[in-house]
């Protein structure tokens, strides 16, 4: 079973994830997202990343993490390249959070160029440290660029989770609205940001994440080991 839907509408790629479950980041998922995302930039003007109603992504699949050190390993190193794809996209990525978005999935969300959350009963953060797990660098880089800094200690070292509009108040989401008209404003988003020119769009943002990026991928191979020691 596809693990995603692609549509073009009007130049505006729409891509919904939806596993049936929680919408976990296996390795399926992200080479589905991958190829969507190269999809995109080679036919839309701007994309649209979504979840199924009420989830968005658990993050990555806790029955790959748990199968032993190199199949979490193999599934962190695969998700930390999609991460960084989605961050640096050259062209507008608007995220349509239609619910939860944990873990992973909270980083997915910080990738996006405009955030458009569902408002509700929904969760949003990070919870590694919650759970006594390290927040690896780049989760913390993502959440250092994205987020107020006012938050970002309440949100890594102490593992807050958010309701939506609390998110939104501390840079997890740029706006809020109810769960039916997600979709719909994240379309409307992409448009407006699509009607900005390729290469302006792609350098500027070169410009704005391209030294984060860097340093990330600088950084993961021995962040992972000191998260994953052998």
């Amino acid at each position: 079973m596809d693990p995603l839907r692609y549509e073009l509408d009007d130049g505006v790629a729409v891509v919904t994830m939806d596993d049936g479950k929680a919408n976990a980041l296996s390795a399926t998922m992200l080479d589905a997202l991958a190829g969507a995302l190269d999809r995109a930039e080679r036919e839309a003007k701007a994309m649209v990343l979504a979840g199924r109603t009420d989830r968005f992504s658990g993050g990555f699949d806790l029955k790959v993490m748990m199968a032993g050190p190199d199949a979490a390993r193999g599934l962190l190193i695969q998700g930390g390249e999609l991460l960084m794809k989605l961050y640096g996209a050259g062209l507008p990525l608007v995220i349509a959070c239609t619910g939860h978005a944990l873990a992973a999935g909270a980083l997915v969300v910080l990738t996006g160029d405009y955030r458009v959350g569902a408002r509700g009963a929904y969760k949003l953060g990070l919870n590694e440290a919650g759970i006594g797990l390290p927040v690896p660098v780049l989760a913390m880089e993502l959440a250092r660029d994205r987020l107020s800094r006012r938050a970002l200690v309440r949100a890594t070292l102490l593992g807050e989770i958010y309701d939506p509009d609390t998110a939104l108040a501390v840079g997890y989401l740029d706006a809020v609205v109810a769960p039916d008209e997600v979709v719909a404003r994240a379309v409307g988003e992409a448009r407006k940001l699509g009607a900005i020119s390729k290469p302006a769009f792609r350098h500027t943002k070169q410009r704005l994440r391209g030294a984060t990026i860097a340093h990330v991928r600088a950084t993961s191979e021995a962040d992972l080991r000191e998260l994953m020691p052998s």
